[in-house]
Protein backbone atom coordinates (compact mmCIF):
# COMPACT_ATOMS: atom_id res chain seq x y z
CA UNK A 1 0.00 0.00 0.00
CA UNK A 2 1.34 3.26 -0.63
CA UNK A 3 1.45 5.99 1.84
CA UNK A 4 1.77 9.61 1.08
CA UNK A 5 2.46 11.50 4.31
CA UNK A 6 2.96 15.73 3.74
CA UNK A 7 4.17 17.45 6.28
CA UNK A 8 6.41 20.85 6.74
CA UNK A 9 8.52 19.42 9.72
CA UNK A 10 11.37 17.64 9.19
CA UNK A 11 11.62 15.25 12.05
CA UNK A 12 7.86 14.84 12.24
CA UNK A 13 8.33 13.41 8.85
CA UNK A 14 10.99 11.14 9.24
CA UNK A 15 9.15 9.94 12.77
CA UNK A 16 5.90 9.34 10.52
CA UNK A 17 8.23 7.34 7.81
CA UNK A 18 9.98 5.57 10.29
CA UNK A 19 6.98 4.75 12.00
CA UNK A 20 4.64 3.64 9.35
CA UNK A 21 7.28 1.57 7.34
CA UNK A 22 7.26 -0.62 10.73
CA UNK A 23 3.91 -2.28 8.51
CA UNK A 24 6.06 -4.42 5.87
CA UNK A 25 2.90 -3.59 3.70
CA UNK A 26 3.29 -0.13 3.54
CA UNK A 27 5.49 2.26 1.35
CA UNK A 28 6.33 5.84 1.99
CA UNK A 29 6.47 8.48 0.13
CA UNK A 30 6.67 12.14 2.10
CA UNK A 31 6.86 15.62 1.11
CA UNK A 32 7.23 18.82 2.71
CA UNK A 33 4.75 21.00 1.15
CA UNK A 34 1.36 20.89 -0.47
CA UNK A 35 3.44 21.49 -3.73
CA UNK A 36 5.70 18.91 -3.52
CA UNK A 37 3.22 16.68 -2.40
CA UNK A 38 1.16 17.82 -6.01
CA UNK A 39 4.41 17.27 -7.70
CA UNK A 40 4.97 13.91 -6.60
CA UNK A 41 1.85 12.23 -7.26
CA UNK A 42 2.16 13.46 -10.87
CA UNK A 43 4.72 10.11 -11.14
CA UNK A 44 3.03 7.82 -7.95
CA UNK A 45 -0.21 7.23 -7.03
CA UNK A 46 -0.65 6.77 -2.98
CA UNK A 47 -3.53 4.52 -1.30
CA UNK A 48 -4.16 7.29 1.08
CA UNK A 49 -2.40 10.15 1.95
CA UNK A 50 -2.16 11.94 5.44
CA UNK A 51 -2.02 15.49 5.45
CA UNK A 52 -0.56 18.12 7.81
CA UNK A 53 -3.39 20.29 8.49
CA UNK A 54 -0.85 23.36 8.81
CA UNK A 55 1.72 24.00 6.71
CA UNK A 56 2.67 27.54 5.15
CA UNK A 57 1.96 28.22 1.55
CA UNK A 58 -0.45 25.59 1.05
CA UNK A 59 -2.33 23.72 3.98
CA UNK A 60 -3.64 20.70 4.32
CA UNK A 61 -7.41 21.54 3.28
CA UNK A 62 -6.65 23.20 0.74
CA UNK A 63 -4.54 20.55 -0.70
CA UNK A 64 -7.41 18.04 -0.14
CA UNK A 65 -9.29 20.94 -2.28
CA UNK A 66 -6.53 20.40 -5.19
CA UNK A 67 -6.62 16.71 -4.91
CA UNK A 68 -10.77 16.65 -5.15
CA UNK A 69 -10.53 18.97 -8.41
CA UNK A 70 -8.36 16.77 -10.14
CA UNK A 71 -10.16 13.32 -11.09
CA UNK A 72 -7.28 10.93 -10.85
CA UNK A 73 -7.67 11.85 -7.07
CA UNK A 74 -11.33 12.54 -6.56
CA UNK A 75 -11.38 9.70 -4.41
CA UNK A 76 -7.77 9.02 -2.82
CA UNK A 77 -8.58 8.54 1.09
CA UNK A 78 -6.98 11.16 2.87
CA UNK A 79 -6.43 11.52 6.82
CA UNK A 80 -5.55 14.99 8.08
CA UNK A 81 -3.14 14.43 11.05
CA UNK A 82 -2.97 17.89 13.33
CA UNK A 83 -1.90 19.29 16.81
CA UNK A 84 -5.21 21.37 16.54
CA UNK A 85 -7.15 18.29 17.92
CA UNK A 86 -10.28 20.12 20.14
CA UNK A 87 -13.69 18.48 19.14
CA UNK A 88 -14.86 21.70 17.71
CA UNK A 89 -11.64 21.33 15.37
CA UNK A 90 -12.27 17.59 14.64
CA UNK A 91 -15.51 17.90 13.71
CA UNK A 92 -14.54 20.91 11.26
CA UNK A 93 -11.94 18.50 9.77
CA UNK A 94 -14.79 15.59 9.30
CA UNK A 95 -16.58 17.61 7.24
CA UNK A 96 -13.84 17.99 4.76
CA UNK A 97 -14.44 15.21 2.79
CA UNK A 98 -10.71 13.35 5.38
CA UNK A 99 -11.40 9.79 6.10
CA UNK A 100 -10.30 10.61 9.38
CA UNK A 101 -8.03 13.27 11.71
CA UNK A 102 -4.57 11.58 13.54
CA UNK A 103 -4.19 14.12 16.33
CA UNK A 104 -0.45 15.10 16.95
CA UNK A 105 1.78 14.03 18.60
CA UNK A 106 0.99 10.67 17.93
CA UNK A 107 2.26 7.73 18.69
CA UNK A 108 4.65 5.82 16.26
CA UNK A 109 4.15 2.68 17.63
CA UNK A 110 0.24 2.51 17.29
CA UNK A 111 0.58 5.00 13.69
CA UNK A 112 0.65 2.28 11.29
CA UNK A 113 -2.73 0.53 12.77
CA UNK A 114 -4.31 4.22 13.29
CA UNK A 115 -4.11 4.07 9.20
CA UNK A 116 -4.95 0.89 9.19
CA UNK A 117 -8.13 1.31 10.95
CA UNK A 118 -9.54 4.53 9.00
CA UNK A 119 -8.66 3.07 5.65
CA UNK A 120 -10.98 -0.64 6.70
Amino acid sequence: MNILYVDDEPDIREIAEMALELDPQFHVRTAASGSAALALIEDWMPDVALLDVMMPEMDGPTLLTHLRQDARFANLPVIFVTARAQRSELQNFSTMDAIGVIAKPFDPMTLSSKVRELIG
